[in-house]
């Protein structure tokens, strides 16, 4: 199916895309995953109407890694283009679908930030995948404030910033200390709406003590799973050593989601301490399919991280896989 898609649709791709879109689409195993991730942020970096529809075509290949959907979710909502609303409606509305990929489509909806999909996202408000839910609330709240007069006088990213992603939630800028932050992210009682802005403001802090706040907030938390796996999104930005032991911990509890232990992996993998590689291959084996795959992966950006190599994407020349040199 997918070679008859690429066939279809080659014509209207540079020789690069079609290359891309091999790998990406791709799911039987002749493409290792690391290399499919790599290829997917290449695509992401060219951020045009093909890859987004490459992109978008990768979303709904049926019985694919459910860790690999979810990064192909991820990237659609950074790109920002209203093309992909339809194929993340499709995956946010697939009941069997891993609660790690229908939350990250709905996240990025509200990353998209289109109000014409609200309606869509208040039919999950109260859906019992609670990951899911969760997201489409603060994807609703995206979405009005992005479009609200506090927005438009706000300035859109934090000043001095380094971190470029397009956020599930603006930092809050009311108030720059650790503690207070502290406070509010470990807050079990507070909407998290206003936990993952305190979240958001401790990154843009970026000192040890705020990645031990972040810390805390990662393991004390009892009531979201996906709370907790946003604080190791953060981390794998961050790529801060004082984070490495409370995300070696999570990784190693059997008992956390899937999808924070996940996180856990991959934000080792950005960390790339001395120590990282040795954590990591201890679950190369996890019997979790996303957790076994995000070592795989975590361990490939490892590798990346710790190399001479300048940016982990990769683009194809003359029919190969080779380095580019230009940051994505």
């Amino acid at each position: 199916m997918v070679n008859t898609y690429i066939d279809k649709t080659l014509k209207n791709w540079s020789p690069t895309h079609a290359k891309l879109a091999e790998l990406v689409l791709n799911k039987n195993g002749d493409v290792p995953l690391s290399q499919r991730y790599r290829a997917l942020f290449s695509l992401k970096g060219l951020n045009d109407d093909a890859a987004a529809e490459i992109i978008g075509e990768a979303l709904r290949i049926k019985d694919d890694s459910d860790l690999f959907k979810h990064e192909v979710a991820y990237c659609l909502g950074q790109l920002g283009r209203k093309a992909a609303i339809p194929a993340l409606l499709e995956a946010m509305a697939t009941v069997d679908s891993h609660d790690m990929v229908r939350h990250e489509a709905a996240e990025s909806l509200g990353a998209i930030s289109d109000p014409s999909v609200i309606p869509e996202l208040e039919k999950y408000v109260n859906d019992p995948c609670q990951p899911l839910a969760e997201t489409c609330v603060l994807a609703i709240e995206k979405i009005r404030y992005d479009h609200s007069e506090d927005a438009q006088k706000a300035d859109p990213r934090p000043e001095g910033t380094v971190y470029t992603a397009i956020d599930p939630v603006p930092a809050t800028t009311k108030t720059k200390s650790v503690s207070e932050l502290k406070a509010i992210l470990c807050d079990q009682e507070a909407k998290l709406w206003k936990r993952y802005r305190a979240m958001f403001a401790l990154r843009e802090i970026s000192t040890e003590e705020a990645v031990l706040a972040l810390a805390e907030g990662m393991e004390t938390d009892k009531t979201s799973a996906l709370f907790r796996h946003e604080i190791g999104f953060i981390f794998g930005e961050m790529q801060h050593p004082a984070s490495v032991p409370a995300l070696a911990r999570v990784l190693a509890n059997k008992d956390e989601a899937s999808m924070v232990r996940h996180e856990a992996a991959e934000a080792l993998g950005s960390v790339a301490t001395p120590e990282v590689n040795k954590i990591l291959a201890q679950y190369v084996n996890d019997p979790e399919p996303v957790v076994r795959e995000s070592c795989v992966v975590a361990l490939d950006m490892f590798e990346y991280e710790t190399s001479s190599d300048f940016q982990y994407a990769i683009i194809p020349d003359e029919g190969k896989c080779t380095e580019q040199t230009t940051a994505f």
